[in-house]
C-alpha cells in the first residue's frame, strides 16, 4: 500500500521540512520500520518511538540519549487514564453514570451564588470537554494552577457556552473527574490507577502532581515510561484486556470512549472521552496527545499501537510539529499494513 504521498507532503509545507524518506513525493518509501526510524532522527524534538502490533514490539527508538525505560511527563495524554478511570469508577457503582450531574458531588466547591447552569454540567460533559465553563488550559492555565484550589477555581470560571455545547479543551474538567474520583471512592486517584490497572503488564505511573488540596492533577502532569504509555494503549486495542485475558476496562468503554462526540475547532479532529479520532493512511485512528508531542496512536483495524514521547518543554500544535507526528504515525502505518 503506497504512502499518500500529497498528504505527507502538503504536511511539510505547512509543518517545516519533513526528514527526507517522507518528504520525497516520488521515489520508494523505506521497506521497514527500522529505515523510517532511523531518518525520523531528523524531528529534533522526539526522544522515543515505539511500535507494537497484536501485543508484539515491531521496533523501538530512543533519541538523543533518551530512552523507553525512562519515566517522562506524558503530559494531557493522561487525560485517557484519568477517563479509563471514570468507566471503571462506573462499571463498580462508585459513579452512576456519564449523566449523573457533577453539582451535588463537588456541592462544597461551588461558587457562594452558582451560575444554575453548574447543575446541568454532567460527568459526561467533563469527560468531552464541553462543560461550558471558560477553560483552563491555554493562556490561562498559569492562573489557575497559581490559584490555592483548582476545583473551586475551575466551578467559578464564567460560562462561555452552554453545558453540552461546543467542545473547550480544559484541563480543569478532567481535574473535576480526578477530584469526583477521589470523594466518591474515598482514596486518591493515584491509588485507583495503581489497582485498578495493574493487572496490565508493565503499567506504572512513577510520578505524579498533586493540587495544594492533595488531588491528583486530573490530564496533566502525570510521568510514566513510554513503554508503560505502550502497555495502555494495548489494552485498549485489545478491547480492555489486559495481555493475561484480564477484563481491566469495560469492553464497552472502550468503544464509548472511542466514539466521538464533538469536534476540536483547532484541528477539526472528532473527540470521545478523552481520545481524539482521525484518518491516518486511510485507517480509523484513536489518539490521546500531550504538550510538546506525547503522542498515544491506536489502530484498531491492525491492532497496532504506536507510542511517541517528545521534548515536553516545546509546543507541538502552533509549530507544526504534531501534524509531522501524525504523518510519522501514517507512514508506519502503511508500512505495516504492507507487511
Amino acid at each position: 500500500m503506497p504512502i499518500d504521498r500529497r498528504a505527507l507532503l502538503a504536511l511539510a509545507a505547512a509543518a517545516a521540512t519533513l526528514p527526507p524518506t517522507l518528504a520525497r513525493a516520488q521515489e520508494a518509501r523505506p521497506e521497514t520500520l527500522d529505515a523510517l526510524l532511523d531518518e525520523a532522527r531528523a524531528f529534533d524534538a522526539l526522544e522515543t518511538v515505539l511500535v507494537s502490533r497484536e501485543r508484539r514490539v515491531l521496533a523501538e527508538r530512543g533519541y538523543g540519549g533518551a530512552s523507553p525505560d525512562r519515566a517522562t511527563n506524558i503530559k494531557s495524554a493522561s487525560k485517557t487514564i484519568v477517563s479509563a478511570l471514570v468507566g471503571i469508577a462506573i462499571e463498580r457503582d462508585i459513579l452512576h453514570g456519564v449523566d449523573q450531574p457533577i453539582a451535588p458531588l463537588l456541592r462544597d466547591k461551588l461558587p457562594a451564588d452558582p451560575d444554575p447552569r453548574l447543575s446541568q454540567i454532567t460527568i459526561g460533559h467533563l469527560l468531552t470537554m464541553r462543560a461550558g465553563l471558560e477553560r483552563t488550559s491555554g493562556a490561562n492555565y498559569g492562573s489557575w494552577v497559581a490559584s490555592r484550589d483548582w476545583v473551586h477555581d475551575a466551578l467559578r470560571r464564567p460560562f462561555v457556552d452552554e453545558p453540552g455545547g461546543r467542545m473547550l479543551y480544559s484541563t480543569g474538567s478532567t481535574h473535576l473527574l480526578s477530584a469526583i474520583l477521589a470523594r466518591e471512592s474515598g482514596r486518591p486517584t493515584r491509588a485507583l490507577a495503581d489497582e485498578w490497572l495493574g493487572a496490565i503488564e508493565g503499567f506504572r505511573i512513577a510520578d505524579w502532581e498533586r493540587s495544594p488540596q492533595g488531588i491528583h492533577l486530573g490530564g496533566n502532569q502525570m510521568a510514566m515510561t513510554p513503554r508503560s504509555l505502550l502497555a495502555f494503549g494495548e489494552t485498549y486495542a485489545a478491547g480492555g484486556r489486559a495481555a493475561d485475558g484480564t477484563q481491566v476496562i469495560p469492553e464497552a468503554w472502550v468503544e464509548e470512549s472511542w466514539r466521538p462526540r464533538t469536534r476540536s475547532r483547532f484541528t477539526g479532529d472528532g473527540y470521545g472521552y478523552a481520545w481524539f479520532a482521525r484518518r491516518l493512511a486511510g485507517r480509523d485512528v484513536r489518539y490521546a496527545w500531550g504538550y510538546g508531542g506525547q503522542m498515544l496512536y491506536v489502530v484498531p483495524e491492525l491492532d497496532l499501537v504506536i507510542a511517541m514521547t517528545s521534548d515536553e518543554t516545546r509546543p507541538s500544535a502552533r509549530t507544526g510539529y504534531r501534524d509531522r507526528l501524525h504523518a510519522l504515525a501514517g507512514a508506519i502505518i502503511d508500512i505495516v499494513a504492507a507487511a
